[in-house]
């Protein structure tokens, strides 16, 4: 089946407004916005995702910023919107988040093929440094320069999960009034020692809750 070729649209179905290139051609007929599977978009997911893994220290939440970047900013695969809701489901399962982000993308882009190569650029550095580390571990340990790397790494790493956090927050438009939930769930986590499935668990309760019972019943604003 031919190509056609139409402005390029994210994951999301809008237009991106970023100029069409080869490995992003839609097929005309392709469900959910998954692209005709070719070697040269598998070799970009690759390579975006090798690179999210292999220049993120911390793991985890300092992630966040750099997958946003990488897939809403720079692809045009997600809007904002959409991006959030995707963390939201990928941190409530089990697994690290960003391997459950990029089997989503690429699943969606590529299909499997797209979801394998995405988790192997994913998992990839990370495998190859601590296969080295383990190998060196002694010398490592021993070296003044990689000791002092790593203490100067550390305050980086708060940095880069503060600022995903004000990012995400700024993107779902929420007011002051709201921010004593996050402050709640994370004082209930680390001084009452609530675990974080029942915060996931009740927050999840309360939204549907509150959509159901209340949002649909608040005048609109249009």
């Amino acid at each position: 089946m031919g190509m056609e070729e139409t402005t390029p649209r994210g994951l999301d179905g809008e237009e991106t407004g970023a100029q069409d290139v080869t490995p992003r051609k839609v097929q005309a007929d392709a469900p959910e916005g998954r692209q005709k599977v070719t070697l040269a978009m598998l070799w970009h997911l690759f390579k975006v995702f090798f690179l999210i893994g292999g220049f993120t220290f911390g793991g985890g939440y300092a992630m966040l910023e750099l997958i946003r970047v990488q897939i809403v900013d720079k692809e045009k695969w997600l809007n904002n919107e959409s991006f959030i809701d995707l963390f939201a489901v990928a941190q409530s399962l089990p697994g690290v988040f960003a391997v459950n982000i990029s089997i989503f993308i690429g699943y969606r882009l590529q299909g499997f093929w797209g979801a394998l190569v995405c988790v192997i650029g994913t998992t990839l550095p990370s495998f190859l440094i601590i296969l080295i580390l383990a190998i060196y571990a002694q010398q490592f340990r021993e070296n003044p320069v990689v000791s002092a790397v790593f203490k100067g790494i550390r305050p980086a790493v708060v940095a880069l999960i503060i600022a995903p956090c004000v990012s995400v927050w700024r993107a779902l438009k929420l007011g002051w009034k709201y921010l004593w939930i996050p402050v709640l769930c994370a004082v209930s986590v680390t001084f009452l020692g609530v675990s974080p499935v029942t915060v996931i668990l009740v927050s999840a309760a309360a939204g549907w809750l509150y959509t159901k019972f209340v949002f649909h019943k608040l005048p609109s604003t249009k």
